[in-house]
């Protein structure tokens, strides 16, 4: 068996393009392996969301090639490929810059590594893929998926229309793409066949699917087995009434919400180009909320954005404070070359962008402690997904995607129990007396 070793950076869209590699190079004897140095092919799987990402990329190459060289030395080849956005982005120069790389390919692409890997294998022509469409990417991948695990990634739409000034994705991923909707129902029938329980429904604007995202989960919510469906990421001028409405409707659509604003004040908002305003954001919220009163929201949030003046930052505070995020994600604004953003006035110090992103996180954190401390002394329904880092332990989902520590045997791994929750921290919760598995 040959080995593979992929190296995944950034987001769950990647996460899932990583799987589909593994399972587009299994049926050619390609095995994973977590040692790079042991490896026949090592793929880097790039993001080129955050600051310097490229940089990052090439300074993994320097290592990687002096695996190459290594293996070399004792007869071995290793094939080296960068795929993802960076991939996507930076082309033909990344083997310029770094000639130990074998091929590159976008991450519409990857589907045609076999071939790639052939022909960089006989020495021929054409080592560079990033140009190919989504739908050639999603009709040429296997069937059948490899499951690891009770959970899965399970990708539906990819790209982006919306061009956030800040956001490289409408360049790297290309537009708005969604996959019909009678594959992805039979991916997830596959999946639930080999014990998934639990599916994340992916896209960079994944409630944009077409076809309804709302229509997508009660199909895939009359599939046996099939218990648990999230999604992530959703953008607010794609969150539609449909949609809200099955929140209400299906058991099986967990009550966690990702829903980014990034900022709360209108101004930054337009110069951001997010197409929504904050009072349109938390009226959403209101909606959702009054189809399950139960749910739990997770936000991202850029502070530092060219021009944001103090009372912009206090806005993000107070919209904050009137929501309330149970999880969130912050960032400090990254200037991505290219992106109208970057060419912007008004770019801010680091040292106001690090005490507003500080403040900021100190808020959330607050917000989070306090919903987790909600639920101790509740019972709620875990997915048990994997062992623990202490004997006899075991670790699952809880509905608002938390992670949840309880002393159980291995055998309940896979099954959903509920948990009586008796302790509370900011990143997990920790339970007690497992009454029954389903």
């Amino acid at each position: 068996m040959k080995r593979l070793y992929i190296k995944t950076y950034g987001c769950q869209m990647n996460v899932y393009d990583s799987e589909r590699m593994a399972d587009v190079l299994r049926p050619l004897g390609y095995g994973m392996t977590d040692r790079p140095e042991e490896a026949d092919l090592v793929v880097l799987n790039t993001c080129h969301i955050r600051e310097k990402a490229t940089e990052k990329v090439y300074s993994e190459l320097g290592y990687i090639k002096q695996m190459k060289l290594d293996r070399a030395a004792l007869g071995h080849q290793m094939t080296i490929a960068v795929a993802g956005c960076v991939a996507q982005a930076e082309g033909e120069e990344i083997m310029i810059r770094q000639p130990a790389v074998d091929l590159v390919v976008g991450p519409q692409a990857y589907h045609q590594l076999p071939e790639l890997i052939a022909r960089t294998h006989r020495a021929r022509g054409e080592r560079l893929s990033a140009a190919f469409a989504a739908d050639e990417k999603f009709d040429a991948l296997p069937a059948e998926r490899h499951a690891d695990g009770p959970t899965a990634f399970l990708t539906v739409q990819e790209g982006c229309d919306k061009f956030c000034t800040f956001c490289v994705v409408p360049y790297t991923r290309g537009g708005e793409y969604s996959r019909p909707m009678e594959a992805i129902e039979a991916e997830a029938r596959s999946l639930a066949g080999k014990g998934v329980r639990e599916v994340t429904l992916l896209g960079q604007n994944v409630n944009a699917f077409t076809g309804g995202l709302g229509t997508l989960a009660r199909r895939l919510a009359k599939i046996p087995g099939l218990d648990r469906i999230r999604y992530t990421t959703s953008h607010p001028r794609d969150m539609d009434d449909d949609l809200i409405a099955a929140h209400a409707e299906l058991p099986q659509l967990m009550p966690y919400l990702h829903l980014p604003v990034q900022s709360g004040s209108d101004r930054i908002l337009k110069a951001m180009n997010r197409g929504h305003t904050a009072e349109h954001y938390v009226r959403l919220i209101e909606k959702v909320r009054a189809a399950r009163p139960d749910i739990a929201l997770s936000g991202d949030f850029i502070v530092g954005f060219p021009g944001e003046r103090d009372s912009d930052f206090e806005a993000t505070l107070n919209l904050v404070r009137e929501v309330g995020y149970a999880s969130a994600f912050t960032f400090k604004y990254s200037r991505r070359p290219g992106t109208p953003a970057s060419a912007m006035p008004g770019q801010l110090p680091d040292e106001v962008a690090d005490e507003r992103l500080a403040r900021l996180n100190d808020l959330l954190a607050e917000q989070q402690v306090a919903f987790n401390q909600t639920l101790v002394g509740r019972t709620v329904d875990v997915l048990f997904t994997k062992p623990g880092r202490n004997t006899g332990q075991i670790i699952g989902r809880s509905p608002y995607l938390q992670s949840v520590h309880i002393e159980a045997p291995e055998s309940l791994i896979g099954q959903i129990a509920p948990v009586r929750i008796d302790s509370a921290a900011r990143n997990s919760l920790a339970g007690s007396a497992v009454l029954e598995a389903a």
